[in-house]
């Protein structure tokens, strides 16, 4: 009499390999991936989003001020004295070209001096002011006060050096007055400045060399406590800009006696 099939009877030789097989499959697919996530979790490191980036002290970079409109002119007189004096050295007859040569060598200088030269160097440490014909460092400690009246002034261990390259022009200054005047007259409540103020913050109503010299006031007060800020002024003759104009006035003197 035939048996009927008992499900929990064991399986064929064939069929328990073939089970053991693919269970040895499985099992390292797994470890493969297991390890897998281990490398890659590895790999990624630390999380720095958590890290807390400390923000550094405002300061200000380096500034440079100059007068556009002096140097434009110093070329502009640079260009027709050269013309003039080589002319004349050239097509000259007697003393001209000597007299032309002479002009020259006193000429330039004091144009370059008055002109090109003048720059003001704002740092994090010093100001240096560059006038015709002198150089003057000044640590930041060692200022005293900038003041913009009829001229461009800076205050330091007593004394007053004057800023040639930051001239002060009325018109303008009148000018700013007036857009000062006619925005608090649209908007007495000075909604509209405030609004300026948000999205225009680069907008200064104030005439440039009085925006300059706010700027100014401001490094002076932030880096005024810096280790490098420290010490006296320093004045030093610019003797490349007045040799040559003294031995131009010489030359010029000598030939003029002559005559």
């Amino acid at each position: 009499m035939t048996r009927p099939d008992d499900d929990s009877a064991p399986a064929s030789p064939e069929a328990a390999a073939s089970s053991e097989a693919s269970e040895g499959t499985e099992a390292t697919e797994a470890s493969e991936g297991t390890e897998a996530s281990e490398g890659t979790a590895a790999s990624e490191g630390p999380d720095t989003s958590a890290t807390s980036a400390t923000s550094a002290p405002e300061t200000f970079s380096d500034r440079i001020y100059r007068s556009a409109s002096g140097i434009a002119g110093g070329v502009l007189l640079l260009g027709l004295s050269g013309w003039l004096g080589i002319d004349a050295m050239i097509r000259g007859e007697g003393r001209t070209p000597w007299l032309a040569l002479a002009g020259l060598l006193f000429a330039v200088p004091v144009v370059i001096a008055f002109t090109v030269r003048p720059a003001v160097y704002a740092g994090q440490d010093r100001l240096l002011v560059r006038n015709p014909f002198r150089t003057i460092t000044l640590p930041w400690a060692s200022v005293e006060g900038l003041r913009s009246g009829y001229t461009s002034e800076v205050l330091a261990a007593g004394a007053t050096y004057q800023l040639w390259a930051i001239p002060v022009s009325l018109r303008q200054r009148k000018r700013a007055a007036r857009q000062q005047t006619r925005a608090a007259s649209e908007d007495p409540f000075g909604t509209t400045s405030a609004h300026v103020a948000v999205n225009k913050p680069d907008e200064d109503r104030r005439a440039p060399s009085d925006a300059a010299i706010g700027d100014l006031r401001e490094m002076a007060e932030l880096n005024a406590r810096r280790g490098g800020a420290q010490g006296p002024p320093e004045v030093r003759w610019a003797f490349e800009v007045i040799a040559p104009t003294l031995a131009g006035a010489v030359l010029l003197g000598v030939m003029l006696a002559i005559g």
